[in-house]
């Protein structure tokens, strides 16, 4: 569950100042709407009896009759602890995709978003892959130990159909969107490093070999994903950077996640050096195709995820997990088609989700709304104590206040007046001159 918070700390010091709470609670409710979903219908439908190898049927509604023994899918933990470590993946899913679509979308839309697709797009996938479905073992015979395809290109292409359907931010190529905290962003970083040992070790459902194997993997794939992520950098910018470093890991992580229960040590170096090359150029590449990936969620999740997949196909071995595969061309082909699915699917049913909830509670921010930043226009709050609401006595006006602080001087300010106020400079700033002047991350 950690890993959820430490998303939310390495997107929210990515984004601007003004949308840094906004970016944390999509993070944060995530933790909260999907585990109610989840155990009203999402884990049946992800991990119930199979039904025609496309889902899993209704036995386990409300998680009637899952509790201390275990299941047939993880027969060495009770089924309620295999419930709830699953119940981690399905929440951290869509709160990856909230990086693309940063900076832009109203709560009330990504509610209903979010919702709609831990349901009709993670679950089902989820058992094509891991409950019996037609993609794992029972069916194409793809392998997937700890989410390439279920959690990573999933939410890759999801955030990509999420990108094109809502457009850019506006501003976007006229100004610099730079991150305002990156000691923020390292922190996030390393939790979402520590945690994936969980994710990737935690799939092997017992503490033994596998496990352990499983560990090293995934800390060699993220250590090799920085150096893979950096050298390029490096050479062609002259500098290493610090944001580089952490979302060289997060590749790497991202890319020995499906091979982690596969691969030995030496493979596992081979993908993260990889990963973070194919990644960083991948990144770069969306300033010339012209789209707004605000955090870089599809060149990094999405081709991280792909790159993954197709490399577990390639290196894994039955002498690391005999219940595993041989790498091969045979296998190779497994996967590609694996991620062929997955990309067409969640593509599709991301994409109408995105019109169902545009229809019936709107998706994008209003103009002046983005311009003040979400934070205040979304949730009534400022992240840094420069402007602080307050509450202000009965009968004043407005719902409450802000407070400007100048030095050792507090302004205090209606909150009607404020927020009128910034919509008017904007205003003003359109018909005179254009944007805004600025300076730092808004």
């Amino acid at each position: 569950m950690f890993m959820t918070p430490g998303l939310a700390l390495f997107y929210g010091g990515l984004v601007r100042a003004k949308n840094v709470l906004g970016i944390v609670m999509q993070s944060f409710v995530a933790l909260a709407l999907v585990s109610v979903l989840w155990v009203l219908v999402g884990y049946t439908l992800a991990f119930g009896p199979d039904r025609g190898l496309v889902v899993g049927g209704l036995n386990f509604l409300g998680l009637k009759g899952v509790g201390a023994a275990p299941s047939a899918l993880a027969p060495t933990v009770p089924a309620s602890a295999f419930m709830a470590f699953q119940l981690m993946f399905a929440i951290i899913t869509p709160a990856l995709i909230t990086g693309a679509f940063a900076e832009r979308m109203k709560f009330s839309g990504y509610l209903l978003f979010l919702g709609l697709w831990s349901v009709l797009v993670y679950a089902p996938l989820a058992h094509w892959v891991w409950g019996g479905g037609f993609l794992g073992a029972n069916g194409l015979g793809a392998i997937d130990f700890a989410g390439g395809t279920v959690v990573h290109i999933n939410a890759g292409v999801a955030a990509l159909a999420a990108i094109l359907y809502l457009g850019k931010r506006r501003g976007h190529g006229s100004r610099a969107f730079v991150p305002h905290n990156v000691p923020m962003v390292i922190l996030g970083a390393g939790i979402l490093w520590f945690g994936w040992f969980g994710f990737n070790a935690g799939s092997a459902l017992s503490a033994g070999g596998l496990a352990s194997s499983a560990f090293v993997a995934t800390q060699l794939g993220a250590a090799a994903a920085v150096l893979g992520w950096l050298i390029p950098e490096w050479l062609q910018h002259g500098k290493a950077t610090t944001i580089g470093a952490a979302t060289g890991a997060v590749a790497g992580l991202v890319a020995i996640t499906p091979a982690s229960g596969y691969v030995g040590p030496l493979p596992a170096i081979a993908i993260g050096l990889a990963a973070g090359a194919v990644c960083y150029f991948a990144v770069g590449l969306k300033s010339r195709l012209g789209y707004d990936d605000s955090l870089d969620v599809v060149g990094v999740h999405m081709v991280g995820g792909i790159l993954g997949a197709l490399l577990t196909g390639v290196f894994a071995s039955l002498a690391i997990n005999p219940a595993g595969a041989a790498g091969g061309i045979a296998q190779l082909g497994r996967q590609a088609a694996a991620v062929g699915v997955t990309l067409v699917f969640s593509f599709t049913a991301t994409w109408l989700i995105l019109k169902v909830t545009d229809l019936l509670v709107g998706l994008r921010a209003s103009e002046d709304d983005e311009e003040v930043g979400l934070d205040l226009s979304q949730h009534g709050e400022a992240a840094y104590a420069w402007t602080e609401r307050v509450a202000t006595p009965a009968g004043a006006a407005g719902d409450g206040a802000y407070v400007i602080r100048d030095g050792d001087r507090e302004i205090e300010i209606p909150e009607v007046i404020f927020l009128e106020t910034a919509r008017r400079v904007l205003e003003l700033s359109r018909a005179g001159n254009g944007e805004v002047a600025r300076t730092g991350s808004e």
